[in-house]
């Protein structure tokens, strides 16, 4: 369990990914928060996107440490996302319910933070969705940085621009950086001040990428080891 004086201070890395395997490699390292999912990860992972799947999915990322949950509610109405939101909510308080920033999403997102439930805003791609999430008093807002920049977009400066806006509300809502491709990425954003993501399996390995690192690992165990 994550200590409330832990030198952590504001920062929060989640993993991304579905997969039960990544969750048994990365989450006992405690470098992560907790775990993030949604429908493509579940497909990756060959899960389907149903709610009889989800009690073992949570009870499986629970069991290996996560402390908080991510989980994507579906359906192409708002009244089928609120409902199947309300049902994934109910497995257990430290799940927060991802909402897409469409109309029948922010419409879902309203009913569920009525009632109490955590909710995500996930899929945006510009300040002004940052502004949408804000006002619905969501606890996290989710853009997609590196698939802003695959789109021609400036991805670093909408972020920072979200930064900006959510400080300036006085919001307590997180953003919650997603589609990062490197852990330059990570860094950059961290230094201009966003202190919450999520990245892939990959993406965490590179975090002890370093040649330099390893080369003196290798020697200090040879100095160890030496007669």
């Amino acid at each position: 369990m994550m200590m409330a004086d832990d030198n952590r201070g504001r920062l929060r890395l989640f993993l991304d990914t579905a997969e039960k395997s990544a969750w048994r490699e990365w989450l006992p390292t405690g470098i992560f928060y907790g775990v993030t999912t949604n429908p493509s990860l579940l497909a990756a992972a060959s899960i389907p996107c149903n709610l009889a799947v989800f009690p073992a999915l949570v009870d499986a990322a629970f069991s290996l440490g996560a402390n908080e949950m991510q989980i994507q509610t579906f359906g192409r109405t708002a009244d089928a996302l609120e409902r199947n939101g309300r049902a994934i909510a109910a497995l257990d308080p430290r799940i927060v319910v991802k909402v897409p920033v469409t109309f029948d999403g922010a419409v879902a997102a309203m009913r569920l933070k009525a009632d109490g439930i955590r909710v995500t805003v996930t899929a945006v791609y510009a300040a002004h969705q940052a502004l949408t999430a804000t006002a619905l008093g969501a606890d996290y807002v989710a853009p997609y940085f590196g698939r802003m920049n695959d789109a021609d977009r400036d991805g670093e400066g909408e972020i920072v621009a979200m930064r900006d806006l959510v400080a300036k509300s006085g919001s307590a809502t997180r953003i919650l950086v997603a589609s990062l491709r490197s852990a330059d990425d990570l860094a950059r954003l961290a230094a201009r001040g966003l202190d919450t993501f999520t990245i892939s399996p990959k993406v965490a390995g590179l975090l002890f990428a370093d040649p330099l690192t390893q080369a003196a690992a290798e020697a200090f165990e040879a100095a160890a080891e030496a007669d």
